[in-house]
């Protein structure tokens, strides 16, 4: 419905597809996908492949690395419905997935101290 004032074509477009729809169901990914996961698509789309338009829009934002929460944003779709989508493009190999530079384990905080120990040493 239009608010007066507003013209019909400034309201936010909407899904008419509810989430569940677009997941077949599904609510959790085979693969963890912490919002700071980066990915990126590994190839374009091949015509004979039968993509939602969802997934597609995905596939567009991951031409360069983006997390996922950015992914979730973009599409205004929940962030768990877009780690099941993100999950069937990485299952077809049109997905890389990257742990993102702040999810690699660090030293544990014993070796930290013996090397601050050793260059003191020095």
């Amino acid at each position: 419905m239009t608010q007066p004032g507003r013209e019909a074509e400034e309201e936010p477009e909407r899904s008419l597809v509810r989430p569940y729809a677009m997941t077949h169901g599904r609510t959790r990914p085979a693969t963890d996908f912490d919002l700071i996961t980066l990915v990126v698509a590994a190839r374009p789309p091949r015509p004979e492949e039968a993509w939602e338009p969802e997934h597609l829009s995905i596939l567009e934002l991951a031409a360069r690395p983006v997390s996922v929460a950015e992914i979730a944003a973009r599409v205004n779709l929940p962030a768990g419905v877009v780690r099941v989508l993100l999950d069937d493009l990485r299952g077809r190999g049109a997905l890389i997935v990257r742990a993102a530079a702040g999810a690699v384990s660090t030293p544990h905080l014993t070796i930290l101290k013996a090397v601050a120990d050793g260059l003191r040493a020095l």
